[in-house]
């Protein structure tokens, strides 16, 4: 029997419109699947039903891949594209298998001979690398940052150090609500001619995507607290 296809589905990033950010041909791919791997049953459910299923939600087979999801489970995740199903992945991170551990799922399927197909759709760190006007040709995701003052200062000054060795973008993200204390330690840590891009809800209705030196935000800060955001650093 022929195994089935992988397809990494795209989601919004937020409340904005399907259309603004879905293609219409990637939303007619989705609806005809049965099979979904999610990071966020609920989240998922609520997508699935504005996109407009061809069978009802409770007729789709729908489990479960996130960050706590043991290796040896990824098998059995796996087990609809053995049986000749198509199945789609979605993530919680706009596209999946970045910064999203759809990835573990992807592998699975590249290492045994299953096609995977990458749907269009939002990726927020590109779309904020691509606006920042920051090195596109070298840049690097790090993902969240210590949490603590100290350990969260060390790896500023560690990553513009970097940036400016290798001139090279360094990216990073943090928890809405800490939003405020990693642009604090930007600030406090980073150089005054380091370029610095804010990009705060990308692609939704309040979208702020600016790159400004650090001299240059101390003088104007933003208004990040509970806003969605990742930040892009380029040292002189």
């Amino acid at each position: 029997m022929a195994t089935g296809t992988l397809f990494l589905v795209p989601t919004t990033l937020g409340e904005s419109a399907l259309s603004a950010v879905i293609p219409q041909e990637v939303q007619q791919r989705v609806r005809a699947l049965e099979y979904f791997v999610v990071e966020n049953p609920k989240t998922a459910r609520a997508y699935l039903k504005q996109i407009g299923m061809a069978k009802p939600l409770q007729e789709l087979h729908i489990a479960s891949l996130d960050v706590n999801t043991p290796e040896a489970a990824i098998a059995g995740l796996a087990a609809p594209l053995h049986a000749g199903h198509d199945l789609g992945v979605m993530s919680e991170a706009g596209c999946p298998g970045i910064a999203d551990p759809g990835a573990k799922l992807a592998l699975y399927a590249q290492r045994h001979a299953i096609r995977v197909v990458p749907l269009v759709g939002p990726s927020s760190i590109l779309l904020a690398l691509m606006a920042s006007g920051l090195n596109g040709q070298r840049f690097v995701f790090h993902g969240y940052l210590p949490v603590a003052d100290a350990e969260r200062g060390k790896a500023l000054r560690a990553l513009e150090q970097q940036s400016r060795r290798l001139n090279q973008t360094q990216i990073f993200i943090e928890t809405p609500y800490r939003n405020s204390k990693l642009l604090q330690g930007i600030l406090e840590h980073c150089a005054a001619d380091t370029l610095v891009c804010i990009a705060t809800e990308v692609s939704l209705a309040g979208e702020d995507i600016r790159t400004l030196t650090t001299a240059e935000w101390k003088r104007h800060p933003p208004q990040l607290d509970r806003r969605p955001s990742l930040f892009l650093l380029l040292a002189a």
